[in-house]
């Protein structure tokens, strides 16, 4: 199977490097696959689940919050704010996030605190998902 390289980083690391033959990840339009040969491509994602495939029947799936993805030459690059793989999620830690946030939302807070509360909570449920906890 053919295979291209993937780098997946954070502000803070290094996350993932190495070859893949899919990855699946959610953008603002929705869902996209992308295989070797994959044209050009820029867009934004959103807190939702990313699925690598480095062999082409196994996979892995990691939470990614908000960030970017980019095909360029043979070169697919994830940057987002914050990435987990599925099986290293706390899940208590996400679930007490998950309360914070709602009752964030809940306090009627300015337009401001409202949509940081939101993204929180977006990423404490996509965390929960990822575990398999939800």
């Amino acid at each position: 199977m053919n295979t291209f390289k993937l780098r997946i980083i954070t502000p803070d690391k290094v996350f993932y490097e190495g070859e893949a033959v899919s990855i699946i990840v959610k953008t603002a339009a929705g869902n996209i696959g992308i295989l070797a040969g994959h044209t050009p491509y820029v867009a934004n994602i959103v807190p939702s689940p990313l699925t690598v495939s480095e062999n082409g029947t196994d996979s892995r799936v990691a939470a990614v919050s908000a960030g970017v993805v980019k095909v360029e030459n043979g070169v697919v690059t994830v940057v987002t704010t914050a990435v987990e793989w599925a099986e290293d999620i706390d899940v208590s830690r996400a679930e007490r996030s998950r309360e914070r946030a709602e009752r964030e939302l809940a306090a009627q807070a300015s337009d401001k605190e409202f949509r940081h509360a939101e993204q929180r909570l977006k990423r404490a449920l996509n965390r929960l998902t990822v575990s398999g906890k939800h």
